[in-house]
């Protein structure tokens, strides 16, 4: 039987590192594993990570990059405390130091010139002008490599990796786009209309197999059965809603349409990690090697690979 593999990854900043590590494992356990993926989907930091393994980046590179660089990336100078007002009026982290990092990794890449197809999720505040010229609106956007007249092959692989992931308060706006965790935090289910859509890749649902990784559930809760609630005690908490809730849709959405041929990994983490909390990297370790992947490995040899 014919399968077309698919592989998408969250947004959750640094807890991406969560991810490499059970990604690491599973390559150990199950060797070139990742070798047999046709399309990587990603969000965020899931973008990054996407990227970087299409590119021919291996989970212990990726590993590495998380705890070397992570405390660079998400680092307040104090001329950005200040010009920022402790980020209440700017973005708490500048782009600079993301943007050398990913340069590093992937150079002038176009999308085009990776060995495998991939989705990357952002979100575009302005799209131009309508035909009619007079609305304009903000849209999601789903960069990928298949051929055809909306490919976007010849995008620079950095220039997407910047739009995927530079989340509102931590990062500015790049280019005229944010982070897709606004729209699709879990890409799995647009990964898998990707592949289905005639125009791109074309696929039966009776070929495709989806394996989706998480980068830790955080044990969010509101305590409130009755809460009149306004914009103050909302503000603090819209973000995690809005990525949290829609990962949590595309996982029900694609239980219903592959049943057994999909499956998501994300383990509950035993207390809140932020997405910028680098002190949190050696629990982060821990959780990544102390996760049991019996039955994931089971999955994947029995489904994913047969």
């Amino acid at each position: 039987m014919k399968k077309y593999r698919i592989l998408t990854i969250d947004g959750g900043g640094i807890r991406g590192l969560i991810t490499t590590i059970l990604l690491e494992r599973l390559e150990h356990s199950i060797p070139g594993f990742l070798s047999k993926v046709n399309l990587f989907a990603g969000t965020s930091t899931g973008g990054l990570l996407a990227l970087g393994l299409a590119s021919g980046l291996n989970p212990t590179q990726a590993r590495r990059i998380y705890e070397d660089k992570g405390d660079v990336v998400f680092k307040v100078s104090l001329l950005r405390r200040i010009l920022a007002l402790g980020n209440l009026i700017g973005a708490k982290y500048s782009l600079n130091p993301l943007k050398e990092e990913l340069h590093k990794q992937f150079g002038d890449l176009k999308l085009g010139d990776l060995p495998k197809k991939v989705l990357i999720s952002s979100f575009d505040l302005d799209n131009g002008l309508h035909p009619s010229g007079t609305n304009r609106k903000w849209k999601a956007k789903f960069f990928h490599n298949y051929p055809g007249p909306e490919s976007d092959e010849m995008e620079s692989v950095l220039d997407v990796a910047i739009r995927t992931a530079n989340a509102p308060t931590y990062f500015p706006i790049f280019q005229g786009y944010i982070d897709g965790g606004v729209v699709a935090n879990n890409p799995s289910m647009c990964a898998l209309a990707q592949a289905l859509n005639p125009q791109t890749g074309g696929e039966e649902l009776s070929d495709i197999v989806l394996i989706s990784f998480g980068t830790g559930h955080n044990p969010h809760h509101i305590p409130v059965q009755f809460g009149d609630w306004g914009v103050l005690h909302w503000a603090t908490k819209i973000i995690n809603l809005v990525t949290e809730g829609s990962a949590g849709l595309a996982d029900y959405q694609c239980r219903q349409l592959l049943g057994d041929r999909y499956y998501r990994v994300n383990p509950l983490l035993p207390f809140s990690i932020a997405m910028d909390n680098v002190d949190e990297i050696p629990r982060m370790v821990e959780i990544g090697n102390g996760f049991d992947l019996g039955e994931v490995e089971n999955w994947i040899k029995e489904i994913y690979l047969s």
